[in-house]
């Protein structure tokens, strides 16, 4: 769902008082949103057609480091600006912070305004213009997973995220009384959430101690991009009003379940808004083009695992028995394997990718899926036999990469995210993620001080 507020409208309320701040904002590769907040009557007298911001943004990592060697910036071409156009159908109300809208913008060289080819919104748009090439459009929802805790984020900071205490002391999956206990903090996201235009379906306790998921309406891809780092990032903008702290990591303690973003999705025919995964007829009401997406996804399911899984700690939540796949393997209502048939033998028949961490880049993880599936479909790939049982046990099994620095050299391999995305785009992502593994190697951890100070 787009956002709830027209131009016209937001000038009437700049006019009355009513909002006098507009955010502008863009996503940046880690999927965060940056900006500026704009005097409102500015925004509506110019700003609303063009700002401007330094082209680091897309090439920091999660501590805003200027990190080096990136083509497309550095400090010898001066770290100059990229424009910011805003998408006037994201501006909405903001009901959270006081007399405020916010817009999402799509990067443009400050050259040429041609998009930037590697900005996360620009890579989801291009394999969604591969798609409706074919006559089809992408339909999506990203599950969001998170822990809640009962310190604010400045207490945590300030006691070295140590000593943490989560919100509730036991699991809370599907659990009443316990979420009541946490509901001040989960009705002001459902609330807030819906006002600012984004379709909440449901709360709920998730599968340990403190855990929480946000469900949104299923969307096309584009619109469920903007939705998931809107809710991402308003959950924890209302966290922090309420008193709260969350986190968004894939796995945050290693004696407690990870969080998930699992990917639903679909296709549908542009010129009749109709699946194009149904049919009666199919296995499992599967189409023969389903089978072939689903083919492609499985394929490439190791090359397209790094913007499932982006960070060291991405890859310390596939772990068995924890609802977090091992396997890239599909198989129809089974929450042990990586790819699960949702919906089987109905009209709303899709795949559900189980594999991507609450802490993945919507826009990159939507567009590598559809990469994949574009590839089965236009290679006419022939689907592997169902999976049946417990997945974690399937010896000989299609694995998910174990560390990034695997699923690193499996994205930088692949013809197919090369071809799909293009050589610039992967050689961006592939510096981004060795930047990672780089910085965690020169670094001495807690585990390393307590195993070996006094062992060693």
């Amino acid at each position: 769902m787009p956002g709830n507020l027209t131009f016209d409208a937001l000038k009437s309320r700049v006019a009355s008082g009513e909002i006098d701040t507009v955010i502008a904002c863009a996503p940046d590769m880690q999927g965060r949103l940056m900006g500026k907040r704009f005097q409102a009557q500015h925004f509506v007298e110019s700003a609303w057609e063009e700002t401007h911001c330094c082209n680091y943004l897309l090439a920091t990592d999660m501590e805003m480091n200027t990190v080096e060697g990136y083509a497309a910036t550095s400090w010898a071409k001066g770290y100059g600006d990229y424009v910011m156009r805003p998408d006037m159908d994201t501006l909405r109300i903001i009901p959270w912070l006081a007399g405020t809208a916010l817009v999402l913008c799509d990067l443009l060289d400050h050259h040429t305004h041609d998009e930037v080819p590697h900005a996360p919104r620009s890579v989801l748009k291009r394999q969604l213009a591969r798609l409706q090439e074919l006559g089809f459009d992408m339909m999506a929802a990203t599950e969001l997973e998170f822990f809640v805790f009962r310190e604010t984020f400045d207490q945590m900071r300030d006691q070295a995220y140590r000593d943490m205490t989560l919100i509730s002391p036991y699991n809370e999956d599907y659990h009443i009384f316990q979420t009541t206990k946490e509901e001040g903090l989960m009705r002001a996201i459902r609330t807030g959430l819906y006002g600012a235009g984004i379709p909440v379906e449901n709360t709920k306790g998730e599968a340990d101690a403190g855990q929480a998921e946000v469900n949104v309406k299923y969307s096309d891809a584009l619109d469920m991009g903007d939705t998931h780092v809107l809710v991402k990032n308003g959950v924890k903008e209302i966290a922090f009003l309420t008193g709260n702290a969350v986190t968004f990591m894939a796995k945050w303690s290693h004696d407690a379940a990870g969080s998930s973003s699992h990917i639903h999705q679909s296709l549908i025919h542009l010129d009749s808004g109709k699946s194009a995964f149904f049919d009666p007829d199919g296995p499992h009401g599967m189409s023969d083009l389903m089978r072939k997406y689903l083919a492609g996804l499985l394929k490439h399911a190791r090359e397209t695992t790094l913007f499932l899984a982006p960070y060291i700690n991405s890859y310390k939540r596939f772990v068995a028995g924890t609802f977090a796949p091992t396997k890239a393997i599909w198989s129809v209502d089974n929450r042990t394997a990586g790819y699960r048939v949702c919906g089987p033998g109905t009209g709303g028949v899709r795949v559900e990718c189980r594999v991507g961490g609450s802490d993945l880049n919507p826009y990159l993880a939507l567009a590598a899926q559809l990469a994949a599936g574009i590839a089965g479909i236009t290679g006419d790939y022939t689907l592997e036999d169902e999976f049946a049982g417990d997945a974690y046990a399937a010896e000989g099994a299609r694995s998910i990469p174990l560390t990034l620095r695997e699923a690193t050299a499996e994205f930088d391999a692949s013809t197919m995210l090369r071809a799909a995305l293009g050589d610039g785009v992967v050689d961006h992502y592939v510096h981004a993620a060795r930047w990672e593994q780089e910085d965690f190697d020169r670094k001495v951890t807690d585990y390393e001080v307590a195993r070996g100070f006094e062992r060693a």
